[in-house]
């Protein structure tokens, strides 16, 4: 069986579309077609169930998948182990990091640099979607992803407990309440993160449950740039609450959310069949050394 036909076969079962694998993979759809024939053949099974729009797994696509994740995981762990020959002094590690915290990631990435300079680090800077789909495709070795994970899929050690706080101009109202009730937000303008963002998940739910839709004013994945529109008086923001012990509090209110809170518990994830690179390992050291502290 050829690795390539289980990388297109993995691809589609990903992207759902024969167009975007053909891209993705730098082949023709034809090329596709031929290899998951090839498959198909050799299992004596469909594996896709063919549509107009969209192509979806059947039960026996399904099954291979669990399994050609693990043979490409391995696959590419091997090549890493031959490369690196077990030592953390030079190459690369690729990381993805979330934009929400980053205080806290740039703590850690000095602590690491520290203990191996020669180590080349290359951040992908997304939410935890984004970052989920760049582990499941190799593109990066360990993510930072927001709790819970799935435990079918990655496994993970915890990196940061903390949860959103309310972000907003001094010259408000809440700048005289130390707690806000979600509730009395309710006609407030909110600032929300982009899609790939699961805070934007727990922030809705939390809506919800406090029994309103909210008026969303903006969106961003830069932390910076939220803190600015708030500061602008565009509207306020749930943030992290580790990111915002530094502000200017002539500036800004900071209030705790309840009724209900929003956690926001960081781990980073890897993808749980890949036997991870040297370089990797210590990595996910230097975040168990550092603990998981509390915003």
């Amino acid at each position: 069986m050829e690795l390539r036909a289980l990388r297109a076969f993995v691809t589609l079962a990903q992207t759902g579309s024969f167009t975007v694998t053909a891209d993705k993979l730098h082949v023709t759809q034809p090329t596709v077609s031929k290899l998951l024939r090839q498959l198909e053949e050799k299992f004596g099974h469909p594996l896709f169930i063919r549509s107009t729009r969209k192509v979806s797994l059947t039960s026996a696509g399904r099954l291979l998948l669990v399994h050609a994740e693990a043979i490409l995981a391995e696959m590419q762990q091997m090549e890493r182990e031959i490369s690196d020959l077990n030592e953390v002094t030079q190459g690369e590690l690729h990381i993805g990091i979330l934009p929400l915290g980053p205080r806290y990631f740039v703590a850690l990435i000095s602590q690491f640099k520290q203990r191996y300079p020669g180590v080349d680090i290359r951040l992908f800077e997304e939410g935890t979607h984004a970052i989920e789909e760049k582990l499941i495709n190799g593109e990066l070795e360990v993510g930072a992803m927001v709790v819970p994970i799935d435990r079918t899929r990655f496994d993970s050690c915890p990196a940061l407990d903390d949860q959103l706080m309310l972000l907003a101009p001094a010259r408000s109202r809440w700048a005289r309440y130390p707690e806000v009730p979600m509730r009395d937000l309710e006609d407030e303008s909110l600032i929300l993160f982009t899609s790939s963002y699961v805070a934007n998940d727990r922030i809705m739910a939390a809506c919800a449950q406090a029994g309103f839709k909210p008026h969303v004013a903006g969106r961003s994945g830069q932390i910076g740039l939220i803190v600015e529109m708030v500061r602008a008086g565009v509207g306020v923001a749930f943030l992290p609450g580790s990111e915002l012990t530094h502000l200017d509090r002539y500036e800004f209110a900071v209030c705790k959310l309840v009724e209900p809170e929003i956690e926001w518990r960081v781990a980073f994830g890897w993808l749980k069949y890949a036997a991870l690179s040297p370089a990797a390992r210590k990595w996910i050291e230097t975040v168990g050394s550092c603990g998981a502290p509390e915003g």
